[in-house]
């Protein structure tokens, strides 16, 4: 690796000493402006064109805010040209000056002939950039000023619904989440499923490192896109098919996220600030009991179960006597205690900027200061991030570039994530804070050591919170506090070989990240007794990566007839990332102000520290050719070889083809007549495969571990993992057919069907021999199928000097199919079929990844005849002495008799059971259809109107809230649709009756499965401009103020807070709703002002 290392370095150094003999050689540029014929004012966004003698564009670049330009020109035939949307276009000029100025004259016509077109222009996945109407593959991209008055943390958050087969949900509504982010479907089981993130150029790691402990923490509230920030980027794109992500081998599998950041141009320093304040709420909460209602909900419970609910020892907190003043008090109240953990959340946001340049060296230099108090109490986010982009012409031949980027977050969590799912459930009689003896409410929080729901408890092993405990103390006082530091320098070298022919690119990068998590859990949090091992919990994790990318990539672009174009490059990247990780666990800390876990406990301590490394290697190497003829008929080919460490020496290597095509169906003779209306109508084609790495290192050796407890004062290791020297590449094999329709110059439609296959899957905890001394062993066997549609379309359906509409649509179809399962899969041990509230979730041929399986609910049982037996004639089923048989659970091993008020489940086999026999699929978590829709008003230039909606549909919630809130099982507190539940013989219902402890009234059935399915008004935006020439007088160049909404609106038929419910990422592709926050609904205030 480090000889590896050495090679691009050197190149690179020899590129450096090229550049210094070249130092000298002076470069050629044509500068000018470009105005207004009548009113001689700048004109900003002009296209600037060089073109050659046969008119095809070379480069181009728009006028600044002051309608000044600038461009290099490599050859002195070239000429000059300018156009621009209500204004005439000009002929081509000869460069025969270094100071060209124009003049437009306003047309009435805005569709009169332009000579010359600058056509748009697309990343092609590798860092070159082609003409957008000569890409073979499956590609979109956004322009991220679409995005800029949207309020949001991280990137992710503001582009969904906005790219047709780009799925992203929010893990949460608390800040700093991450989104998940799914394009074209799951293609893995326990490999990597999220897409590549590519920023500028080179692979950037948002992933959390498996080996890294972050105790209570998980990559739910914790999302390393926040990293970058969204004023300092420029454009998306996104890759979807092999041909487009050949270029980033294995890690892009599942798709690559490309995001170029914003650079300097040529002209005076330009200071850019934007703010943004925003104000956000979350939905409205499920109505739960109140105080009166639930005390009486108990009593019935204790009844229906055949209990005296006066022999319990908790059964003071419900009588309510005044002559016990502690539990008078303390116990009877109407207390909302998820309204007592949720709050107003604020925003603010501070970008500026600074950026400008010369012919040689273009510069872009910004901070941003993000803070966001979140909904929860107890949730919050700061992040200071700078970015400096230099570019630097040191000749004609060589130009030098640096991107150094910081981010610094810090971030406020709950201590467990169930305090929502408490909140919901906490008995509401109960105060929030303590009664004194006298009736005198006290600032102490009222965490009694036990209540009638059970006590805090705490899970050593899982590092997991269980029980119950006072939700706000919870909030408050427990801590989960994160602190990042990134720091990402990248240089690269580009030299012109032959000038506009063959190029030499080097790239290098270093991603340095620091990742500290502290938490901590003082006696007032849990109620339990200073002398318990579970107060004072404190921990602290430090996970530092230091990860090294290079990349050289030789292009070959020569300059053929009018009947042949070819582009060629060689790619050569290399990645060496290096983890290290601590972590540090104690209990019962001397006191509840000393949070650090390295303090000495006073009395029942427990303990642990531990550490980890990992290292991760890689290497890649990729040729490319595409070559068009004749401006219609376009081939792309590519092979990719690459390595990684996550193997064993066998299987380390693997070789991934691609192969694209497109017909430019509107370029031939036959379509001249309909070339007046069709501006471009193409075929594409693609298939190619790639790879993907398990999300392990060392899968190929035994790692060992200390044992926990030793014998005869000796400690003893054991081995982890079993030795997988055969673990193959998990192979994705993607066809694409895609059509590209561009009609009367102002409609755009793109329209692709695909099919992904991925064979040799990653299968975790495939059954062994129990005598090898391991629970369970990772295979490479089965297959699993996405395919699909998408349609992408973009219309102009106004376009005036005064005023313009524009209208974007998109739609995507995913299904996701399991079409081969390994026979050693453990199908039987997901999920146990005798216990409430249990799903069996687990692998089945022909159903989609993260089905789930279950009982069918048929609603409840009226009365005692309901409860008899029929066959699958409907007649009732009788014993040998032809008495009634009547529904049972579970016979013979636990043999419930079902009661009139109980849950009624469909019996499949018409047997009189309930048992494993009549589990049927239920579901899954899947969307069928995912998109958005929108549209932007502009009125005189200055004034704009936009809306966008986003929707998903088709997909399957397991309703967890609902679980919780209507079981009516023991003490937690239920939702107001319990008071709609069976109470006597002959009522018809829904809802069950409520009996404490007892019963099967809430099995995993399709009860509690909703369908997810919703239309979302995610944002309006109000946009003005004060125009330039107003903003002169105050010494600005302009000023914009928008007003934004943001999640104001949704329709759903989905009885929970919010249908927008991550995939639960534990390798079963589940949605569950676990009271988690909600998307929040948010009105944001932007300025942005430019001197």
């Amino acid at each position: 690796m480090t000889k590896r290392y050495n090679y691009s370095f050197f190149i690179l150094l020899c590129c450096l000493l090229v550049s210094s003999l070249t130092y000298a050689q002076q470069i050629n540029y044509v500068k000018g402006k470009v105005i207004d014929k009548k009113d001689k004012q700048p004109i900003i966004g002009a296209s600037v064109v060089i073109v050659d003698k046969d008119k095809r564009v070379i480069k181009g670049v728009s006028t600044d805010i002051d309608g000044n330009y600038s461009l290099p020109v490599a050859d002195k035939t070239y000429r000059i040209s300018v156009s621009y949307i209500g204004y005439r276009s000009t002929a081509p000029v000869n460069i025969d000056k270094a100071v060209i100025n124009f003049q437009l004259e306003p047309s009435e016509n805005q569709m009169d002939e332009v000579q010359i077109v600058s056509r748009a222009k697309t990343n092609n996945g590798s860092g070159m950039t082609i003409d957008k109407r000569d890409q073979t593959s499956a590609t979109v991209t956004i322009d991220a000023k679409e995005l800029e008055d949207l309020q949001s943390a991280s990137i992710d958050q503001a582009l969904q619904g906005r790219m047709a087969g780009v799925d992203i949900t929010a893990s949460t509504g608390d800040p700093g989440a991450p989104m998940q982010i799914r394009i074209r479907g799951t293609s893995s089981i326990n490999g990597a499923t999220d897409p590549l993130i590519v920023l500028d150029g080179m692979p950037y790691d948002i992933t959390i490192p498996s080996d890294f402990n972050f105790a209570t923490s998980d990559e739910n509230n914790y999302g390393q896109l926040l990293n970058i920030a969204p004023s300092d980027i420029k454009e998306i794109s996104v890759l979807k098919d092999a041909a487009a992500t050949a270029v980033w081998g294995s890690r892009a599998a599942n798709g690559v996220l490309i995001i170029t950041t914003k650079r300097g141009s040529i002209g005076p320093p330009a200071i850019s600030y934007n703010f943004k304040g925003s104000y956000s709420k979350q939905p409205s909460p499920i109505p739960m009991l109140d105080g009166n209602q639930y005390s009486s909900l108990v009593l019935e419970e204790y009844y229906n179960a055949g209990r005296q609910f006066s022999t319990s020892e908790f059964a003071k907190q419900f009588q309510y006597d005044p002559n016990d003043p502690y539990n008078y008090y303390n116990y009877s109240n109407n207390t909302d205690w998820l309204s007592a953990i949720t709050r107003v959340g604020y925003l603010q946001d501070h970008n500026l900027s600074i950026s400008g340049g010369g012919e040689k060296a273009r510069y872009r230099a910004s901070v941003n200061y993000f803070n966001q108090t979140g909904t929860t109490i107890g949730t919050d986010l700061n992040r200071v991030s700078a970015r400096v982009n230099l570019d630097y012409m040191v000749s004609n031949k060589i130009r030098f570039s640096s991107d150094i980027s910081y981010t610094h977050i810090d971030q406020n969590g709950l201590f467990t994530q169930n305090v929502r799912d408490v909140a919901y459930t906490k008995m509401p009689n109960q105060s929030i804070y303590e009664y004194d003896e006298y009736g005198n409410l006290t600032s102490n929080f009222f965490s009694p050591a036990a209540t009638a729901q059970g006590s805090f408890l705490y899970n050593f092993d899982t590092k997991k919170v269980t029980g119950t405990f006072n939700p706000l103390a919870m909030a408050t006082a427990g801590s989960n506090h994160q602190l990042g530091e990134r720091i990402t320098p990248k240089f690269s070298l580009q030299y012109e070989i032959l000038p506009s022919v063959l190029r030499l690119n080097g790239s290098f990068m270093v991603n340095i990240n620091n990742t500290k998590v502290k938490t901590f859990l003082p006696q007032i949090a849990t109620g339990r007794p200073y002398t318990e091992s579970v107060v004072n919990t404190a921990s602290d994790a430090d996970g530092d990566s230091f990860t090294m990318n290079t990349s050289m990539t030789l292009a070959y672009t020569p300059k053929l007839n009018d009947r042949h174009d070819i582009i060629g490059f060689l790619r050569f990247d290399s990645e060496d990332s290096r983890r290290t990780g601590q972590y540090l666990f104690s209990t019962n800390t001397a006191s509840s102000y000393l949070s650090d876990p390295s303090v000495d406990s006073r009395t029942n301590y427990t303990g642990s520290a531990s550490s980890s490394l990992g290292q991760t290697r890689s290497v890649g190497l990729l040729a490319n050719v595409q070559y068009k003829f004749l401006d219609r008929y376009i081939i792309n080919g590519s092979i990719r070889g690459d390595g990684n460490s996550r193997f064993g020496a066998a299987n380390r290597y693997g070789i991934f083809p691609s192969v694209s095509g497109r017909w430019r169906i509107s370029g031939e003779p036959f379509m001249k007549k309909a070339n007046k209306y069709v501006d471009d109508f193409s075929l594409r084609a693609s298939y190619g495969k790639s790879g993907n790495v398990p999300r392990y290192d060392y899968t190929y050796f035994n790692i060992y571990q200390n044992y926990g407890f030793s014998y005869l004062d000796n400690a003893g290791v054991y081995s982890t993992n079993m030795e997988l020297t055969d673990l193959r590449w998990e192979t994705v094999t993607q066809s694409n057919l895609g059509i590209t329709l561009n009609l009367f110059k102002n409609l755009n439609i793109d329209f692709d069907l695909y099919r992904k296959r991925t064979t040799d899957l990653f299968y975790p905890g495939l059954q062994v021999a129990s005598y090898n001394g391991y629970g369970g062993v990772d295979m490479n066997v089965g297959t699993m199928d996405n395919q699909g549609w998408e349609v992408n379309l973009n219309a102009t359906v106004i376009k005036k000097k005064k005023i313009r509409l524009d209208l974007s649509f998109n739609i995507a179809h995913n299904e996701n199919v399991i079409r081969e399962v390994s026979p050693l899969y453990p199908r039987e041990n997901k999920g146990r079929v005798t216990s409430n509230n249990v799903y069996k979730v687990f692998v089945q041929e022909n159903n989609p990844f993260g089905s789930f399986y279950g009982f069918k609910f048929k609603g409840v049982y009226p009365d005692k005849n309901a409860t008899v037996a029929l066959d699958e004639n409907g007649n009732q089923i009788v014993g040998p002495n032809g008495d009634k048989i009547y529904m049972r659970f579970a016979y013979p091993s636990i043999d419930y008799v079902f009661q009139p008020g109980d849950a009624m489940y469909e019996d499949i086999n018409h047997d009189g059971n309930i048992d494993y026999k009549d589990i049927v699929y239920l579901g899954n978590g899947n969307p069928k259809l995912t998109g958005g829709f929108g549209s932007n008003l502009t009125i005189n230039g200055n004034l704009r109107l936009g809306f966008n909606f986003t929707f998903r549909t088709g997909y399957d919630i397991i309703n967890g809230t609902k679980i919780n809130t209507t079981n009516m099982y023991g003490f937690n507190n239920q939702s107001t649709a319990v008071l709609r539940r069976w109470k006597k013989e002959g009522d018809v219902t829904d809802m069950p009756r409520a009996m404490y402890g007892t019963g099967y009234n809430f099995l995993g059935s399709d009860r509690y499965i909703e369908d997810g399915s919703f239309l979302r008004l995610s944002s309006v935006v109000l946009k003005y401009d004060f125009g330039k020439t107003f903003m002169k007088r105050l010494g600005m160049k302009s000023l914009t103020t928008n007003l934004t909404v943001q999640n104001i609106l949704t329709f759903t038929k989905y009885t929970g807070q919010d249908p927008e419910v991550p995939i639960k990422l534990n390798g079963s592709n589940t949605v569950i709703d676990n009271s988690t926050t909600p998307p929040i609904k948010t009105i944001t205030f932007g300025l942005t002002a430019n001197f």
